[in-house]
């Protein structure tokens, strides 16, 4: 039976969520549409999910855990007006108003961008549904067949042969380290949430494959951290688009010239946008990754 959750609150006129742009915006990798209906699992549940009519219909899930994993009840009107500091980022609103945060797991949020360093999004669902084939749960949905993310227990104990034979090549290393390190208490993931920003990245940062990119997706998606900023080469290209004059121009020429950011860019890049956007600069570099992924 579908269950129906509104999302239009009576004294808005128009949606503040937008399932579709909140679910192919890049920042998870395991869900997948046919039709009018997204098909995909977080957690343990295996779910299928549209919005229609100012409302959402889904199956497999039950509220709460469609509230909190979609952040539902985020104050989407304050955080859009706390970001919205020029027309750069209202064009972006304007466009994609509705696209959330999600509220990803943390050992699957984690794994997923290690996986993700220097590829394409294909490259990055091939990688984690060959893991989740391989080493996950089998579940089901009407006649789809759905795999639940392999526990660090599995991981860790996965010769490298077999993580290398689900695409990961060198990051086959990292997952299986990583993976250990979980499963012998070196971090719990979930202690982070409580711990500042600075503080958590720090410690996510000793993990075997987590660079500052790495952590700072892991920090915006799965621990609470709205103020993370993570800079690719599409925000990169925003920043020196739309903010270079508020960027020293000796730094901007060495930045433009780089191919790859090395750590010191990439850490005057991030802090430029938590400086700049906010408490809620997460929300801000989302809006932005995939305005600018969009219109090119």
């Amino acid at each position: 039976m579908n269950a129906k959750l509104s999302v239009m609150p009576k004294e808005l006129h128009e949606p503040i969520f937008d399932l579709n742009s909140t679910l192919c915006c890049g920042q998870a990798f395991r869900w997948d549409k046919q039709g009018q209906w997204w098909f995909g699992i977080f957690g343990k549940n295996a779910c299928k999910i549209r919005q229609k009519s100012g409302s959402i219909e889904f199956e497999g899930a039950d509220d709460r855990s469609v509230k909190n994993y979609f952040r539902l009840s985020d104050d989407m009107p304050k955080i859009l007006s706390d970001i919205n500091k020029d027309k750069h980022i209202k064009n972006a609103i304007v466009k994609f108003k509705g696209l959330r945060i999600l509220r990803q797991e943390p050992w699957e949020c984690l794994i997923s961008y290690i996986c993700a360093t220097y590829k394409n999004i294909p490259a990055i669902k091939n990688m984690l549904n060959n893991l989740s084939q391989k080493f996950g749960e089998e579940t089901h949905l009407e006649n789809h067949s759905l795999y639940v993310f392999p526990s660090p227990t599995k991981l860790a104990n996965a010769s490298l042969h077999s993580l290398e034979a689900c695409s990961l090549g060198y990051r086959a290393k990292y997952v299986s380290e990583t993976a250990k390190k979980i499963c012998d208490a070196a971090l719990d993931l979930e202690s982070l949430k409580k711990k500042s920003y600075d503080e958590a990245r720090r410690e996510l940062l000793e993990l075997p494959g987590v660079g500052p990119k790495v952590a700072d997706c892991v920090l915006l998606f799965s621990l609470e951290k709205l103020e993370a900023f993570p800079v690719d080469l599409w925000i990169k290209r925003a920043i020196l688009k739309y903010y270079a004059a508020q960027l020293p121009r000796p730094f901007v020429e060495r930045v433009t010239a780089q191919g790859s950011l090395s750590n010191t860019s990439y850490g005057k890049l991030s802090s430029f946008g938590r400086q700049y956007f906010g408490k809620y600069a997460g929300y801000a570099q989302e809006y932005l990754y995939h305005y600018e992924r969009t219109s090119t």
